[in-house]
């Protein structure tokens, strides 16, 4: 094939999805000149899968991509349909804000923000060839013949390398939502020496909700919450409801009668697949004790009579499928506009990166989103911002941006990516993250609002704007270090099955007492203009204030940890004390620091002692 010389530029992008886009506007933001190649512009900040942002855990990682200076918060709520907080009943730490999203208008106000973004670059065609010399990057090379130079690429290719979707013995090498695939990428990225891997997601049918009787299903309404972004206060005037729906008996016996020809289970799919988000014959299978399973009915825009059924993935024939949706009360006369489907594809072992997402062995090359074996938007958005600003810093000639365990969800989920690595798509949980209390979603920008704009990427309004929300979260403590008037605030904890007061006491008395801050703000008349998420910090750090002092001590002692770097050129193989697992896989992951190797799954606790004795008689 001829080629010809495409242009010159900083970085190149190739993906424009949840990874890519905020890879893209990362570098574009802090002045570098960018290029995102996409395999059609109607793919870019397209969601192939729920009609959703946000939820468990993930909701956390949008508002801390939008503590940074992220897209994804910012176009989430210009598109939001329903706001929901999920956990309300439990702890502040595991409490995550999840919207429905509008998802054509999503896909089309992420393409404006593109078109938008001086320095950014839009090309439709795929990635064929990423060109290096002597170890760095020098270019991309299209399927068409097309060279751009650069010194740094992003690759954000999602589930479209090699990917094939699978509906029954209906099978067709094709992207998600029958978008054209990537066919060639795959063995460049062999070629330079990431090994490849195979995994596998899947997604619902969705149902024209013309026929669906919604009269027979519960309603979830959406909930006064707050936004995603920082930088927005006001909520959709009107949120479009969702509905419940459930599997049945029959429901199951459909599925469990009919194996052979699923095939997750006669063999035709062999890949690993997402063990957080199972298939409905997964969940059948494994919960065989389980009377029924919920399901979500979530509007997949304003504008279309389209139903995402959210917790029945399939990938069955179609004929299966039209029988088991049609088993549901409220499905019974449902009609599938578009059929489920597995979907595999092509993506590398994570463990081959650095915690800036650089690949080990090819500087300037640059890994994000679901190639590193994640799933989810959001896990994916989060990797792309981190990898674009990762090398807008290293262009720029400034030190890298790794955010440590205790700094944010991001700082977890890229740490167990390359330390721990995952041998399934890896989902975002709350779990994961041993100092939730500290990290959540109401103070997202304490943590990383700073960080975002020293790194050039949150702009000055925003850091005006956090510095300003700062100091209206001094005012509210303060505010509730004040006496409140007795009658009430005996009437009150009496309400709380307290004994009477006999002295004085202030809110924050009353908060650890256990009444709730909407209460006390409604009883005495005090904080109104306060927004929630300011109110909820409050809250969360006057109740939980014992807990809170210990977390931080245990943050000290894993930062002195982080703060004992390891010699890059250290030879494991020739530390005789180490356990054979370690040495393999020290020489392996190669961490940067003490507290990265005590993370290693297959190095002990007696390796690290063994590797600190090793260093200091070498000293």
């Amino acid at each position: 094939m001829q080629t010809f010389f495409e242009g010159a530029c900083d970085a190149v992008v190739i993906g424009a999805g949840h990874a890519g886009a905020e890879a893209a506007l990362a570098l574009a933001r802090t002045g570098l000149e960018t290029v995102v190649l996409t395999l059609n512009l109607d793919s870019i900040g397209f969601m192939p899968c729920n009609p959703s942002v946000g939820g468990t855990a993930k909701g956390h990682l949008v508002r801390e991509i939008d503590a940074l200076g992220g897209e994804m918060g910012l176009c989430a709520d210009r598109c939001a349909l329903q706001y929901r907080m999920l956990n309300e009943g439990k702890g502040a730490a595991v409490q995550s804000l999840r919207a429905q999203v509008d998802k054509n208008r999503y896909h089309t106000e992420m393409k404006r923000v593109f078109e938008h973004t001086p320095g950014l670059r839009i090309v439709q065609g795929e990635a064929a060839e990423i060109l290096t010399e002597k170890g760095k990057v020098t270019g991309v090379r299209t399927s068409y013949g097309g060279i751009f130079s650069c010194r740094a690429v992003v690759v954000a290719t999602g589930v479209y390398l090699g990917a094939r979707t699978i509906t029954g013995t209906h099978v067709r090498d094709a992207g998600p939502n029958g978008f054209e695939r990537a066919t060639l990428l795959t063995q460049n990225l062999a070629d330079l020496g990431l090994r490849i891997r195979r995994f596998k997601t899947g997604t619902p049918a969705r149902l024209d909700g013309r026929t669906v009787d919604f009269a027979a299903l519960p309603v979830q309404p959406g909930e006064e919450v707050f936004p995603f972004s920082f930088m927005n206060e006001k909520l959709p005037e009107s949120q479009i409801p969702c509905h419940l729906a459930y599997t049945n008996q029959k429901t199951h016996e459909i599925i469990l009668e009919n194996l052979d020809r699923a095939p997750l289970y006669n063999g035709q799919i062999s890949s690993a697949g997402p063990r957080y988000c199972p298939s409905i014959e997964t969940k059948v299978v494994r919960f065989s004790d389980k009377q029924r399973h919920q399901l979500f009915l979530e509007p997949e825009g304003a504008d279309t009579t389209e139903v995402y059924v959210q917790g029945l993935s399939t990938s069955l024939p179609h004929d299966l499928q039209k029988e088991v949706y049609r088993s549901v009360k409220g499905l019974e006369k449902c009609e599938i506009m578009r059929y489920a489907y597995a979907i595999e594809y092509d993506c590398i072992d994570s463990l081959d990166l650095l915690p800036t997402l650089e690949y080990k062995r090819v500087e300037g090359l640059y890994l994000a989103g679901q190639i590193n074996g994640t799933s989810g938007y959001e896990e994916a958005a989060a990797q792309g911002l981190m990898a674009g600003l990762n090398a807008s810093l290293k262009l720029r000639g400034l030190p890298p941006l790794v955010l440590r365990r205790d700094q944010a969800y991001i700082g977890v989920l890229i740490d167990d990516l390359v330390t721990k690595g995952t041998e399934e798509p890896y989902r975002m949980m709350t779990s994961r993250a041993e100092f939730r209390l500290s990290l959540r979603q109401d103070n997202a920008d304490e943590r990383l609002t700073e960080i975002g704009y020293r790194a050039g990427l949150a702009t000055r309004e925003r850091y005006e704007r956090f510095l300003a929300r700062k100091r209206k979260k001094e005012d509210t403590m303060s505010a509730l270090g004040a006496r409140a008037e007795q009658k009430t605030a005996d009437a009150l904890v009496q309400k709380y099955g307290y004994s009477p007061l006999t002295s004085s006491v202030t809110f924050c008395d009353l908060l650890r007492r256990g009444i709730p801050l909407r209460e006390i703000c409604e009883n005495f008349h005090i904080l109104e203009d306060v927004p929630r998420d300011v109110l909820l910090a409050c809250e969360t750090e006057v109740k939980y204030a014992g807990y809170l002092k210990r977390s931080e001590e245990e943050i000290e002692k894993a930062k002195r940890m982080e703060e004992k770097p390891l010699p890059p050129d250290i030879d494991y193989g020739k530390i005789t004390g180490l356990r054979l697992e370690a040495r393999e896989k020290l020489g392996r992951i190669r961490p940067l620091n003490f507290g990265q190797a005590a993370r290693i799954s297959g190095v002990s606790p007696a390796d690290i002692a063994v590797l600190m004795i090793y260093l200091s008689l070498k000293k």
